[in-house]
């Protein structure tokens, strides 16, 4: 499926009313995680309470051992301060990334706006160097619009 052609189904997962919205969340980075041959770990991570820190949601691929991420720190850190997607086609070049896996070659993290204000992201880890083009940020764009509209 082309990223334009899972639109629908990602809708349809959203309107799922009667399943639980981690449920939903879930099922959404399996579809992903899927469909997309280079989205190797898909991921939700959410601001935890008041503090300044993300902590790991519903996920798809290989167990992580980064359950809180402290604002600021790594990929997903720094998106929860810049409320900017942030492409990174080869994680060995970035100082401030957190390595999850040794087969990770690439990352992309968009926010999610609800009232304007950053609860969090969606983060998608990729074992091809530089797959993620402008097109997977629009598609992960509307994603997490879809996403803000159950949270």
């Amino acid at each position: 499926m082309t990223l334009q052609e899972l639109k629908p189904a990602v809708t349809e997962i959203i309107q799922q009313t009667e399943t639980s919205v981690d449920d939903r969340l879930l099922a959404i980075c399996a579809l992903l995680e899927k469909e997309i041959p280079y989205y190797n770990w898909v991921g939700f991570y959410f601001k935890n309470g008041d503090k300044n820190e993300l902590k790991l949601g519903p996920y798809v691929g290989e167990p992580t051992d980064h359950t809180i991420i402290p604002f600021g720190k790594g990929i997903c850190g720094q998106v929860a301060i810049s409320n900017q997607n942030f492409v990174v086609p080869d994680v060995s070049a970035q100082d401030n990334y957190i390595a999850c896996s040794l087969t990770v070659k690439a990352e992309i993290v968009v926010p999610i706006f609800v009232n304007s204000q950053n609860i969090g992201q969606i983060d998608i880890d990729s074992n091809t160097p530089d797959p993620f083009t402008e097109m997977d940020e629009r598609f992960l764009e509307f994603v997490c619009k879809k996403v803000a509209t159950i949270l």
